[in-house]
C-alpha cells in the first residue's frame, strides 16, 4: 500500500469524502487543503456516461478558460512564409518548418502545444509516431491545425485546454491553481461542464455525468453531486 503524507491525513479527516457538495463549497475545500509548497494546479475528472468504442460516442475539444489555467504554455508552430512571421509576432515560441522537424527527430522536446498551417500537416504528419502518444499532434477539432495561427496562439496563451474522454469515458481537465479564488475556478468549472453538457452524444443512453471529482495536485479528491453539476 502506498505511504500517504501527513498532510494528506490530515486534509482526508477534515470533510465526508463519501459526501457529495456543492460545486461552491467543493471547490474550498479543495483550497482549504492545497498545502504544498507550491501552487498546486486544481483538476477536474467528470465520467461519463459514454461508450467511447463508438465513434459518435467519442467526445474531444477544447475551450478557452474564462480565468486561464494559471499557467501559460510554450507554443510551436509549424508554419512557413508570411504565416511564420504572423505566428512570431503573435508570440509563439518556436516557429519552423523541416528545421523543427529535424530537431523533434533528435529528441527535442521543449514545447508543450503544437500549431500547425494545413499545407504544413503533410510534413508534421510524419512525426505522428512522436508527438501522438505525448498528445501534441495538431488537429482541427482542436483549433490547432489553422491558418490563423495569430489566433490559435493567443487563445492558447490566454488559457485554451483540450479536453478528450478516456476510453472509461472519463474527462480529466485543469481548471486552474489552488491559488485562485473560489469564483475564479468555480467559472472555469461551469464553462466546461457547460460544454460537456452540449456536447452529449444522442446515442448516450442513461445518466449522462456519473461522477465529478475536484482535487488539486497533492491533495484528496471531493466529489461534487452530479445531479447539480452546474
Amino acid at each position: 500500500m502506498a505511504k500517504v503524507g501527513k498532510k494528506y491525513q490530515e486534509a482526508v479527516k477534515s470533510f465526508d469524502r463519501n459526501a457529495f457538495h456543492e460545486p461552491t463549497e467543493a471547490f474550498a475545500i479543495v483550497k482549504t487543503n492545497a498545502k504544498a509548497k507550491f501552487d498546486e494546479t486544481v483538476e477536474v475528472a467528470i465520467k461519463l456516461g459514454i461508450d467511447t468504442r463508438h465513434a459518435d460516442q467519442q467526445i474531444r475539444g477544447a475551450i478557452v478558460l474564462p480565468n486561464g489555467t494559471g499557467k501559460t504554455r510554450s507554443v510551436l508552430v509549424f508554419a512557413k512564409g508570411d504565416k511564420a512571421k504572423e505566428a512570431e509576432l503573435a508570440g509563439a515560441d518556436f516557429v519552423g518548418a523541416e528545421d523543427m522537424i529535424a530537431k523533434i527527430e533528435q529528441g527535442w522536446f521543449g514545447f508543450e502545444v503544437v500549431v500547425a498551417t494545413p499545407d504544413m500537416m503533410g510534413m508534421v504528419g510524419k512525426l505522428g509516431r512522436v508527438l501522438g502518444p505525448k498528445g501534441l499532434m495538431p488537429n482541427p477539432k482542436t483549433g490547432t491545425v489553422t491558418l490563423d495561427v495569430a489566433r490559435a496562439i493567443k487563445e492558447i496563451k490566454a488559457g485554451k485546454i483540450e479536453y478528450r474522454a478516456e476510453k472509461a469515458g472519463i474527462i480529466h481537465a485543469p481548471i486552474g491553481k489552488a491559488s485562485f479564488s473560489t469564483d475564479q475556478l468555480l467559472e472555469n468549472y461551469r464553462v466546461l461542464a457547460e460544454v460537456l453538457v452540449k456536447a452529449k452524444p444522442a446515442a448516450a443512453k442513461g445518466q449522462y455525468i456519473r461522477s465529478i471529482t475536484v482535487s488539486s495536485t497533492m491533495g484528496p479528491g471531493v466529489r461534487i453531486n452530479p445531479a447539480k453539476a452546474l
